[in-house]
């Protein structure tokens, strides 16, 4: 399995964490501020994109985006195309 893939399948992951741990009162800015990181680390400045979860500050809008997962897909896809 090639990087990108490992690296979707972590994004993956990281969304269904989102939808659920993410979405406990108090703790769902913590947890989105995290997943900007690890947005970041994985996908560089395009991760960044990430951190448009921290406007949602009850947490509960944010889950049902899967905003990682978007990420990793979207560079996928530029990465393939940079290729053809």
């Amino acid at each position: 399995m090639s990087a990108n893939w490992t690296k979707l399948a972590i994004a993956i992951v990281l969304d269904i964490l989102d939808f659920t741990v993410g979405r406990i009162p108090g703790y769902e800015l913590f947890f989105d501020a995290v997943l900007g990181i690890f947005a970041v680390l994985l996908w560089g400045w395009p991760g960044i994109i990430a951190f448009w979860e921290l406007a949602d500050p009850t947490g509960q809008i944010d889950g049902f985006v899967p905003t990682m997962t978007l990420i990793a897909l979207t560079q996928m896809g530029k990465k393939r195309a940079a290729r053809e």
